[in-house]
């Protein structure tokens, strides 16, 4: 073909994708030719140019035919551009944190002469979350002291806040990437706890409730009981307690 312009690619350097959602990877180019016929193939890459790891291929045969889809890892990669029109801008659908990578893009126009061009700084898909209570217990130290721990996840990581009965301000927390995990010691008083996570997506809200009851053979029975499941189960769970303490 007659030589119209140079090789150039276009990406911005950020996206900003939600957990759960799809975030569009836009990409366009330019190549040295003014028509081209023959074929093209698209494809896109994470962690780093040229040998990363292939995560969308498509393949058009000529300018009539649409861009085939050859690879699309797990399914969720989809082309939205027209990499004729050069465009090959994808949608990644239902976000993960494992997709939280930098991304290139690549085109390769196959004829006489092999030519191929890449995004060479790539784009790098931030993710963000509103909080999410993952797990929340009270457990046993085997001691006689009890703790309740709570994890929450999101991005940017939460801040947690344990609420309830009067507790001791022992408290620890641990972080990992986007997930928190807050635990409050030796607690004494019956009731409900509550633990709230919070960042500037939004805020989540998980409580377990804690009772003790002591036997006459001075043993410790726990009973905990998650908000989602009603006061009703409480309370049969109090009257069996005492049923059987009765008959001991």
């Amino acid at each position: 073909g007659v030589q119209s312009n140079s090789w150039s690619v276009h990406v911005p350097s950020d996206v900003t994708g939600e957990l759960g959602k799809m975030a569009i990877l836009p990409c366009t180019f330019t190549h040295p030719y003014k028509t081209f016929d023959r074929t093209l193939t698209a494809i896109w890459r994470i962690k780093e140019p040229y040998n990363g790891t292939v995560v969308f291929k498509c393949i058009s045969q000529s300018a009539s035919e649409l861009c085939k889809t050859a690879i699309s890892y797990k399914n969720k990669y989809k082309l939205l551009g027209n990499p004729r029109h050069k465009d090959l801008s994808i949608r990644i659908d239902n976000l993960t944190w494992s997709d939280s990578e930098r991304y290139f893009c690549r085109v390769e126009l196959s004829g006489d002469i092999h030519d191929k061009y890449e995004s060479r700084n790539g784009i790098k898909l931030h993710l963000i979350a509103a909080p999410r209570i993952i797990n929340i217990t009270v457990s046993s130290n085997g001691d006689r002291t009890f703790q309740a721990r709570c994890t929450a996840e999101g991005e940017p990581a939460p801040a947690l806040t344990w609420t309830g009965p009067p507790y001791s301000n022992l408290t620890s927390i641990t972080s990992m990437n986007h997930r928190v995990t807050k635990e409050l010691r030796y607690l004494t008083h019956d009731g409900k706890y509550t633990c709230t996570a919070v960042n500037s997506h939004g805020r989540a809200e998980g409580a377990v409730y804690f009772y003790k009851f002591k036997a006459s053979n001075t043993s410790f029975f726990l009973i905990l009981i998650f908000v989602p499941l009603g006061i009703k189960v409480l309370i049969l769970l109090v009257i069996l307690s005492f049923t059987v303490f009765s008959r001991g």
